[in-house]
């Protein structure tokens, strides 16, 4: 059987990969050219980590009013981070959403898989017409579990009717993908949507440009 046929199903991470979401989009505005200044904040209050509690299902108010209280002197910042956050998104990538589109002419079933708040997802829906793309999306704020979880990528392959041997797996983030193989999935870290279409065309996922 060939690789080609043993695809039925593709599974896509969002951010980083379909939709360019950035705190710096929204930030570079309040922080009036002071990039360093701006990092230091991004590192130091609204972290990586922290956003992470929301995409793992925390209240998105909750969680700026705590913070808030910690850095008092920069309450209006933390709190543009959701009255404003539909400002972090960026464009949406056109070359993956044209393999998203030739996946299923070929045929294959394209689901997504993301850790995102469910409470800014439900923005980002209404703006991105671009999701409509996927079959079925699994949020994970909404299964307050994130990846690499194992039990995420369980519960979106019984949610999506995938068997992992027959799916692959598309993330920008190294430990995602190390984490979607370790479970089964033929995983592929993004770079660019170029260098996936490669990927896929080796896969014999995509057809070759013709000669």
């Amino acid at each position: 059987m060939s690789q080609q046929r043993r695809f039925v199903a593709a599974i896509f991470d969002l951010g980083g990969v379909l939709i360019d979401w950035n705190p710096r989009h929204l930030y570079r505005k309040l922080f009036a050219g002071d990039e360093a200044g701006m990092e230091r904040f991004l590192a130091e209050t609204v972290s990586v980590e922290w956003n992470r509690e929301m995409d793992s299902g925390r209240s998105f108010q909750a969680a700026i009013d705590e913070l808030k209280a910690d850095h008092p002197d920069k309450a209006e910042l933390i709190q543009a981070y959701r009255d404003r956050w539909l400002e972090m998104l960026g464009e949406v990538d056109a070359g993956t959403a044209q393999i998203l589109r030739e996946l299923r002419q070929r045929g294959l079933r394209v689901f997504a898989l993301s850790n995102w708040s469910a409470e800014t997802f439900a923005i980002a829906r209404g703006m991105i017409a671009e999701l409509a793309l996927f079959d079925d999306i699994l949020i994970s704020g909404e299964a307050r579990r994130l990846k690499p979880d194992p039990e995420l990528f369980e519960l979106a392959c019984r949610r999506f009717g995938v068997v992992p041997a027959q799916a692959f797996f598309v993330d920008d983030i190294a430990a995602n993908v190390e984490g979607a193989r370790a479970f089964g999935l033929t995983s592929i870290q993004f770079t660019d949507s170029d260098a996936l279409r490669r990927e896929l065309q080796a896969l014999e996922v995509l057809r070759l440009p013709p000669q």
